[in-house]
């Protein structure tokens, strides 16, 4: 049985990124449960309804087929000025369209925030999960998983916190129970 395919999506550009480092490390960790692939978002253009039309920007259409593929989403995002990146929420705009037949409509996804700072992320954390529900993502129900402190966390690429790596591996395990709950529509189509 093949394993579940995760995207996951970090909030940053930044070559030497918390977040890109903690999406890396969580891959390897969970790499016997599941499939995850980065996908990077330095090519997707700003929102821009003219272009976003039946044949989108490439980067764009990527994007969105990379969700629709894909079992569920995990996003990790940087506090930037009490609030998710620019870059993560235009993703999401683009994500969000075509309104009603987005693919990352009911997907289930699993967030988490770092930040520098002792609260890591938190406000992030709330508008990500707040901007997903307008979606209609599936946000996974669980505690909020934060990352306070995060660049003393992580060494040559990689978390090296092992009770935070822990903490998010169960996050990725509730994301994986959700991924195998039956949804409404396939209880109705059996």
């Amino acid at each position: 049985m093949p394993l579940p395919v995760l995207l996951a999506i970090s909030g940053s550009l930044r070559r030497g990124s918390y977040n890109t480092a903690i999406l890396t490390t969580l891959g390897e960790a969970v790499a016997d449960k599941a499939a995850l692939t980065i996908f990077a978002l330095n090519d997707v253009p700003l929102y821009d309804q003219d272009a976003d039309t039946d044949t989108p920007p490439e980067a764009v259409a990527a994007l969105r087929a990379a969700i629709g593929a894909a079992d569920g989403i995990v996003i990790a995002a940087p506090e930037y000025n009490h609030g998710i990146s620019g870059v993560l929420k235009n993703a999401l705009d683009w994500a969000s369209r075509p309104h009603g037949k987005a693919t990352l409509t009911g997907k289930p996804v699993f967030t988490l925030t770092s930040s520098p700072g002792a609260v890591g992320g938190a406000r992030a954390h709330a508008q990500l999960n707040e901007t997903l529900a307008s979606i209609g993502a599936r946000t996974v129900l669980r505690p909020q998983a934060v990352v306070g402190a995060v660049h003393e966390k992580i060494a040559d690429g990689r978390l090296t916190d092992q009770r935070t790596l822990d903490f998010l591996v169960g996050g990725i395990d509730d994301l994986l129970a959700d991924i195998a709950r039956p949804t409404a529509a396939d209880r109705e189509a059996s």
